[in-house]
């Protein structure tokens, strides 16, 4: 998602890598679950993510929408995001905060899905900056600034079984996205919601194997995908 801000507005000065020690670990935290809540719609989903949360709960993208899940544009691609759930404040949740929340956070205020948790929970004050040859991970400032962080390395933090794989898909999947994105410049409002469409159904839609490694399902539906919309996705000759 493209930001409105610059960087230096957002981090602390810092390019962190996986085997850095990041000030993010909360010794005191008590799970407040305070970013859990009122996010909007603002954790959006990549394909890894969906295939984590059809593991951890047996649903498709089909079963979970408009119940966990919702779709909106992104800068100009139709993608999914985790759908707040509304929740008033009870006597017997007196300490925890009321209003918007994940549908995935439990009555007590903590992750049901933890283990197969979205990127963007797992980043978490962290983030991505991304450049020409690659990206950064950074530390966002101005997030969860109400307890005392404590050092956790990077790579733990995250908690990826094989970081440097996914890296390398996350990689490529921002790569695709902005392809495509820029491709939709170009194209009539009829055929980019078309085009929109027809991504979100071969990378979200259509099921994932989960007793299955995914990493190759991905490549499959890329390839599939950019063939597809070769000449769509090709950018105009500047001849």
């Amino acid at each position: 998602m493209i930001r409105d801000r610059g960087i230096e507005e957002i981090y602390d000065g810092h390019f962190y890598a996986p085997d850095d020690m990041v000030p993010v670990g909360c010794s005191d935290c008590e799970g407040c679950s305070a970013c859990c809540r009122n996010t909007g719609d603002s954790i959006i989903l990549d394909p890894f993510d969906l295939f984590l949360l059809s593991k951890g709960t047996g649903k498709t993208f089909t079963e979970m929408i408009e119940k966990e899940l919702e779709i909106r544009q992104v800068d100009g691609l139709i993608l999914p995001n985790l759908m707040q759930h509304h929740e008033k404040e009870g006597p017997e949740e007196k300490d925890l905060l009321s209003g918007d929340r994940c549908p995935f956070l439990s009555p007590a205020g903590r992750c049901s899905i933890h283990p197969y948790r979205p990127g963007m929970c797992r980043l978490y004050p962290m983030g991505r900056y991304y450049t020409d040859r690659g990206f950064h991970y950074i530390l966002q400032k101005d997030e969860c600034t109400d307890r005392r962080k404590t050092p956790v390395l990077l790579r733990d933090w995250l908690g990826y079984d094989d970081l440097p794989r996914y890296e390398a898909y996350i990689q490529d999947w921002h790569d695709f996205k902005k392809l495509a994105e820029n491709a939709m410049y170009r194209l009539t409002d009829r055929s980019r919601r078309s085009v929109g469409l027809y991504i979100l159904k071969i990378f979200f839609v259509h099921p994932y194997l989960t007793d299955r490694d995914f990493y190759p399902q991905y490549g499959v539906r890329m390839d599939v995908c950019r063939q597809e919309l070769d000449e769509i996705l090709t950018p105009p000759s500047a001849d």
